[in-house]
């Protein structure tokens, strides 16, 4: 029970798609598993947030009832929210995810609610500052290493900048991940701080300087059941996240 009850909420954003299940074959809201594992293997529970209509309000309301946020993996962003023609090997747009989670970050970043973006959660991030997006990766590393197959991983390394939120989370300067991105950061929008790059120069780590536990990387690590580091970062951010908000309400009820 005091367990239980310790365990801060983690709302993970989901597609919205086509899919088929028994005899029915309808729009709905689906997530990996891996993301649900990779959030209760840390210690949170996992709420999932499918898009639906989207206002600041509608956001501030649901990080009110949350601890901290993931931004999972998924579609391209429409690249008509960065000021770009669709490049040929774009993926067509979800405008109600884009919208969705646009809203969820800039709330998250506004109330300090921690977040962890994950693949096209850096993107999102990145463009709802005000960044842009490569839209093809391979017209500029001249491969396809970061994304060799349909749903298989490339493995490479990432060198993380030392003093930063993701160097404390991981402890090292070069860490082994799971890539699956065509897409990278270009523009880096103001307020966010590189913190990893592959070894060709793709950024592959973001902060937001402004927030105590603002981090989104483009690889996926919830692909790794052996390595939960980021995930019990983001856990213990959004405990002590509870905590605060407790504290301050318990404040103003005695003002």
């Amino acid at each position: 029970m005091g367990a239980a009850a310790s365990a801060p909420l983690i709302g993970v954003t989901t597609y919205l798609e086509q899919a088929s299940t028994g005899v029915w074959d309808v729009p709905a809201s689906f997530l990996p598993k891996a993301y649900l594992d990779a959030v209760t293997d840390a210690g949170g529970i996992a709420v999932l947030l499918p898009p639906q209509p989207a206002s600041p309000e509608v956001a501030r309301t649901l990080l009110d009832a949350l601890d901290g946020l993931i931004v999972a993996g998924g579609a391209d962003v429409d690249p008509a929210r960065y000021g770009q023609a669709p490049h040929p090997r774009t993926g067509a747009p979800r405008p109600d995810r884009d919208e969705w989670e646009h809203v969820l970050l800039t709330e998250a970043i506004a109330s300090e609610t921690p977040f962890l973006g994950i693949c096209r959660g850096a993107q999102v991030l990145n463009v709802a500052l005000g960044g842009t997006l490569v839209q093809h990766l391979p017209d500029v590393v001249g491969s396809e290493r970061y994304q060799p197959a349909p749903a298989v991983f490339g493995e490479g390394d990432v060198h993380v900048e030392a003093d930063t939120l993701l160097g404390s989370l991981v402890g090292q300067r070069r860490l082994p991940v799971h890539l699956y991105h065509h897409q990278a950061l270009d523009r880096v929008a103001e307020g966010l701080a590189v913190t990893a790059r592959s070894d060709d120069g793709v950024i592959e780590a973001v902060e937001v300087e402004a927030v105590p536990f603002g981090l989104a990387v483009q690889w996926h690590p919830e692909q790794d059941a052996a390595d939960r580091r980021l995930f019990a970062g983001l856990v213990d951010a959004a405990r002590a996240h509870r905590a605060a908000r407790s504290t301050a309400a318990t404040a103003r009820s005695l003002e």
